[in-house]
């Protein structure tokens, strides 16, 4: 063991003292003992730079987008459509819709941009997670996302009924008619035509005219269709809920293409029929129409139904003198009273010179086959001067009606003209 003296002290501290004033000389690092007793060496703060006028603010993220159903909703029909507000205006562009297996709903925007309709129902009992993108008024990119489910299955539902089948052809006078059972409440009937959809190729414009009881609904153009239109139709009722506590049972659509234009035209004066096809007689024949006691309904009707051959049955009539039962060849029915074209052999020496059908438009054998082999269901029949006018209803009655007068039947505004397809 060395001994201990004061000047060794000294020394010491000498030495001690210049070591670390030759440490402060070096990189101007500090050092200090950390709270476990290790050694934490730190770098000084630099002093603060003065702010660069010309810097950018730093960017504020693009605020999302509301979307329609909210985040987290539940129990939603299954006729939910998507919809978003850009703040402070712009526009939209796309939705994604997606269900929780993975599978992806198509579908189109209605053409004021309000909504984004899935192209078929969503299914019940079904989480889904739509995502909407659009610009804001700055043409910068906003998105929204909101996860929902929708309701399940309910138990009180109406049936519907759509008068066309794909890929069939149908005459110039067809109208699109669907049919409800029971009715359409008066109060429900806007929200319910906003989900029918009509689209023609070429595009013709049109409307939706409402019976009174609500039980159907005709869709027409101001003019007969264009030969050769396709119309693509789709009735998208599948949930959509009424005020009754009722909802709508399935969707229903048919893509269908309308003819050569084929008319007839029946003179109770001169007791014939004229046909045209495509504006052209080609041909003229006698017709013997309903008696007085029982006259054909004068107006604009429609080929509803075609039979071959068939059995009038009227025993359940309350006229005795009106029952009877009898076979026909040739039915081409016209109203839904029992109104029809048809061949009657037992009439022909009646043809072209009176009246002494039930109502119906009697021809003989070989007109009714020629005219059963050349027509189509939805071509016009026009009936005049008969003593009875037609029963707004008793068949498909739509272009029976002017045009002015047949939009008022509409549940919403129809613009002068008629609308044009309510899906992009």
């Amino acid at each position: 063991m060395g001994r201990f003296t004061r000047a060794g002290a000294m020394v010491g501290a000498l030495a001690l003292a210049a070591s670390l004033a030759l440490t402060g000389c070096g990189d101007k690092q500090k050092s200090a003992n950390g709270a476990d007793g290790t050694f934490v060496t730190s770098t000084p703060t630099a002093a603060p730079e003065e702010p660069d006028p010309t810097a950018a603010e730093p960017s504020t993220p693009a605020p999302r987008l509301p979307v329609t159903p909210a985040d987290g909703a539940t129990k939603r029909p299954v006729s939910t459509e998507i919809s978003a507000k850009v703040p402070g205006g712009g526009t939209l562009s796309e939705v994604t819709l997606v269900a929780a297996n993975g599978e992806r709903v198509a579908g189109r925007w209605r053409t004021d941009g309000s909504s984004w309709v899935p192209s078929k129902p969503l299914r019940y009992g079904t989480r889904y997670t739509a995502t909407v993108t659009g610009t804001g008024p700055d043409g910068d990119r906003r998105e929204g996302a909101s996860t929902f489910t929708t309701m399940a299955k309910p138990g009180s539902m109406i049936s519907s009924g759509l008068y066309l089948f794909d890929d069939k052809t149908y005459g110039v006078a067809m109208p699109v008619v669907a049919e409800f059972h029971p009715g359409i409440p008066k109060k429900d009937r806007a929200a319910v035509q906003k989900r029918m959809f009509v689209r023609t190729d070429p595009p013709q414009p049109g409307a939706w005219h409402w019976f009174s009881n609500g039980t159907q609904a005709y869709y027409r153009a101001p003019e007969y269709w264009r030969p050769g239109t396709t119309l693509d139709v789709r009735i998208a009722l599948a949930g959509i809920p009424l005020s009754n506590g009722r909802y709508g049972n399935v969707d229903r659509s048919a893509t269908v293409k309308i003819g050569r234009a084929f008319e007839m035209k029946v003179d109770n004066a001169s007791k014939k029929m004229t046909v045209y096809e495509d504006g052209k007689v080609i041909r003229t024949l006698p017709v013997s129409l309903g008696k007085k006691s029982t006259p054909s309904s004068s107006g604009t009707l429609v080929v509803m139904e075609k039979q071959q051959h068939t059995t009038f049955d009227t025993r359940d009539d309350p006229n005795p003198d009106n029952r009877y039962v009898t076979e026909i060849d040739f039915a081409q029915r016209l109203t839904w009273g029992g109104e029809f074209i048809h061949a009657a052999p037992w009439s022909e020496g009646q043809q072209g010179r009176r009246n002494v059908s039930h109502g119906c438009v009697n021809v003989s054998m070989a007109h009714g086959r020629w005219l059963f082999e050349r027509t189509r269901i939805g071509d016009p029949v026009t009936v005049r001067g008969t003593e009875r006018r037609l029963a707004h209803g008793n068949g498909w009655t739509a272009w029976n009606l002017s045009w002015s007068e047949f939009v008022k039947g509409s549940a919403l505004p129809v613009p002068a003209g008629g609308a044009g397809p309510a899906l992009r």
